[in-house]
Order: structure tokens, then sequence, then C-alpha cells
């Protein structure tokens, strides 16, 4: 079963008619670059644009035509990558039919102008077989996705703006951006994206707060969380690369001081990487310029969306013998 075959475009008790808005991801078939080419001025990620190609310009088109199709939407921002494309769209009143129908009639349309480009720029491309074509461009449905929760739709506005320059990015700096496979450390095989290198130093540290720290914090006793915090932050000043999968505020709140401060750090995931894979927002330049190194034992699980209380213990478990094994003894 394939990943787009996994996906439920509604929710149980939904026709998804409502208002809301969506993160829309259509992608080309093989990956090909039929939408466009990445530029990058003076090899400088932050200039990076994409100029599109014909097919570019008639997705960008086609996807202006929904709004002025549909009064109750709204087109609120889009990116054209070489081989996809994102889209944000707000349904601001009740529709008649579902954003489901809406985006497949956008992806028809899509289909025909991918159909109508490749004839163009290759006539005998196709003879007997148009279905056949059909499949060279665009052949999975647009994923949708829902932004229901606070911040969501904030983080999605730079996630699409941030495409080129990360293409970019990954294209200039490829080696911290592939993914390695067959990383043993303490009697546990992880893949690992990121600099590999920082499995080379002299000593580690988990980051791992206690329920009992936060308790007794909600409870006016902070300041033995705030030390743990503070020696974590410390020992990263030191030289000491820290480990841990920064699941809790707390922890969340000291990786981005190691980020901000540009510490070195290891990184547990408890999901594995998906072809195509992009750091998030916050690890992203981290990765890019060799500080982070990102590892996971699990295969990737494109239905996965949350973190259970047996991954919580395992990870904190992996950092734990992860610091173990590789300090070096003074």
């Amino acid at each position: 079963m394939s990943e787009q075959d996994k996906w439920h475009w509604q929710e149980p008790g939904k026709a998804w008619k409502g208002v809301g808005i969506y993160h829309i991801t259509m992608v080309v078939s093989s990956r090909k670059p039929a939408l466009g080419n990445l530029v990058i001025p003076d090899n400088d990620p932050k200039q990076a644009r994409v100029e599109r190609t014909e097919l570019g310009k008639g997705v960008i088109h086609a996807l202006a035509q929904i709004p002025i199709r549909h009064s109750e939407i709204s087109l609120l921002q889009y990116c054209v990558m070489p081989d996809h494309m994102h889209a944000i769209l707000h349904v601001t009143k009740p529709m008649q039919q579902s954003i489901r129908s809406v985006v497949r009639g956008f992806w028809q349309g899509v289909k025909k102008l991918g159909r109508e480009y490749v004839l163009s720029i290759d006539p005998n491309s196709i003879r007997d077989n148009q279905q056949n074509h059909d499949s060279q461009i665009i052949t999975e449905r647009p994923f949708i996705r829902p932004l229901s929760h606070k911040g969501q739709l904030q983080a999605m506005y730079q996630y699409v703006r941030m495409n080129p320059q990360r293409l970019a990015t990954k294209q200039l700096m490829p080696r911290f951006f592939r993914v390695q496979e067959g990383i043993e450390i303490a009697g546990c095989t992880y893949r690992g994206v990121g600099n590999i290198a920082l499995l080379q130093a002299e000593r580690y540290a988990p980051v791992h707060v206690r329920r009992t720290m936060v308790e007794a914090a909600e409870h006016g006793e902070l300041q033995t969380l705030r030390d743990y915090m503070n020696r974590c932050v410390l020992a990263a000043r030191k030289g000491t690369v820290m480990i841990s999968p920064f699941i809790s505020q707390q922890e969340k709140a000291v990786m981005n001081v190691l980020i901000k401060e540009k510490h070195p750090f290891i990184y547990i995931a408890d999901n594995g990487f998906r072809d195509y894979y992009k750091p998030s927002d916050g690890l992203f330049d981290a990765v890019a310029e060799g500080r982070v190194l990102i590892l996971s034992p699990w295969e990737y699980d494109a239905g996965k969306k949350h973190v259970t209380r047996a991954e919580c213990v395992a990870m904190n478990r992996m950092a734990e013998e992860i610091c173990a094994q590789m300090t070096v003894p003074e």
C-alpha cells in the first residue's frame, strides 16, 4: 500500500465542507523537475528562486482559478518547486461540495496541462496510450492536510516560503542531508541525518527532565527544574554534546538554547526518515551547518501522528545508553 493510499481524505463523520484552513501538496511523478528550475544566485541559498516552466506557470494559473470559481475559498499562499507544489487554502464559509472535490477538480485540470505540456515539447510522446502519459506527469492525488492547531498556520507560512532556500541548502551541502544507514551504537542500529562526526566527541550527556521536577515546579518548587536545565546548557557551553529526544516543553526549551547558541547536539527522533526528508524549521539550519545529528531506530511510518509513552521511555533510554557508551573516561 502506497503512502497516498493510506491517506485519509476525511475524518470520521466529517465531510470537509465547513470553514477551515488546508495545506495542499501536489507532487510530480518520479519527482521529475517539470514545474521549474532552481536558481541559486552567487551560491547563496537565501537568494534561491524557482524559474517556472510553462507547466509550472499553468499550475499557478489553475490554482488561482480556485477562489474565482469558489467564492468561499481564499488562496493564502503558494510555492511552486521543480517537482512539487504547496498551497494554503482558507475555506471562509461552508460549501456545498467538500474541499476534497475542489482539489480533485484542480488535480484533473493539472493532469490535462501536463499532457499538453509534454506534447508541446515532444509531439511523438503520446501515440496510442494517453492514460500512460498521465502517469508520467501527475499520478498521485494531492495531499490535503487540515491546519487546526494553534501556531500551525504561521509555521506552514514559514515552511512554504522557505522551500526554495531549503532545497538550495540541500543541494549545496548534500552530505549532511543524506540518510545514513546502519549506525550501530550500544547494541541498537540507527539511521541518521546530519553530522555523523558528532559521534566522535569526548563527552556526552542526556537531557531528560524528570516528571518529578515538573510536578515540583507546578507546586511552586522551581529551583530543582531551573538548576537542571541550567546545568544542561552550561555543559553544552563547555563542549559536552547533549543527547535527547527533546520531548517535554522544558527539554524543548533547552534545545532552543542549544540552537540559538550554536552548540552541537544529537536528537533522537520518534519516526524514521521518509524520501526527500527535510528537518523541521528549528533544526534545518543547524543540520546544514553540521551542528546536529538526528538518529532514529525506526522505519518511517506515514500514518504516525503522536509519540507514545513507551516510545518516550525508549528514546530516553537510548540517549542515556549512547552517552554511557560514547563518553571517553577521564
